[in-house]
């Protein structure tokens, strides 16, 4: 998959949708105007790192680099699990038997 300024601002746009914010609320969370987040959703802008991981914080993403052999394994991590279960677990995590 091929990333480009463009993919960002979809992602982020995406992201920010899901969160059911207005670029308005994303604005007063981050300090960044909200002029500048349609341009870069719109890809009319190339921000600053450190805008990008501001928007990304304020949508409760955390932006890191991956090694491009790992972007399948994170990519299916991503997916919407149909049972809303965990798709992994930590080894001291202990099962719910509650229900």
């Amino acid at each position: 998959m091929k990333y480009s300024i463009a993919h960002l601002g979809e992602s982020l746009k995406k992201a920010r949708q899901t969160k059911k914010l207005s670029q308005r609320d994303l604005s007063h969370k981050t300090g960044i105007t909200q002029s500048q987040i349609s341009k870069f959703e719109n890809g009319a802008v190339d921000l600053q790192v450190s805008s990008l991981i501001e928007l990304a914080r304020g949508l409760d993403l955390e932006p890191m680099l991956v090694p491009r052999a790992l972007v399948p394994v994170i990519e299916g991590l991503q997916r919407k699990n149909p049972h809303s279960i965990p798709m992994y677990r930590l080894d001291d995590e202990e099962e719910n038997t509650d229900d």
